[in-house]
């Protein structure tokens, strides 16, 4: 009983924080960037400032995290139901029950269909940087 009161706690704090905006400091810089060093440092400011949700899953069956956005991708790993994990960014894929969303995790590299994932807040757009 104890362990699950404090798992939940545990939870219930890092949804908390995850509702919490980051700061965003200004750039010092008397001089802009270039914008490839624009989108890069964008790029960089996305990856700290993590949306989280949590794996929801039929009958509590793992859910595979794939190398890309796709059912196609190798399987790379999996996330227990229930987990929360860090959500790095979204972007669109093949479709898993008629929704085409997947979210990049950050532990693992890694992505997992949005079909699957309760997100607690919004999920920014992965970006590219330009060839």
């Amino acid at each position: 009983m104890n362990r699950r009161m404090l798992r939940n706690g545990v939870v219930a704090a890092v949804a908390a924080l995850a509702m919490v905006p980051a700061v965003a400091f200004a750039d010092s810089c008397p001089h802009p960037a270039s914008a490839r060093y624009s989108s890069y440092q964008d790029t960089a400011t996305i990856r700290t400032t993590h949306a989280y949700g949590r794996v929801v899953t039929p009958n509590d069956v793992n859910l595979n995290v794939r190398s890309g956005p796709g059912t196609a991708y190798r399987v790379v790993g999996t996330v227990r139901a229930g987990r929360v994990r860090a959500l790095v960014c979204k972007t669109n894929g093949s479709p898993v029950g008629g929704n085409e969303r997947w979210y990049k995790l950050s532990h693992h590299r890694g992505y997992v269909s949005a079909h699957y994932v309760h997100a607690f807040r919004a999920v920014p757009w992965c970006r590219f940087l330009g060839n």
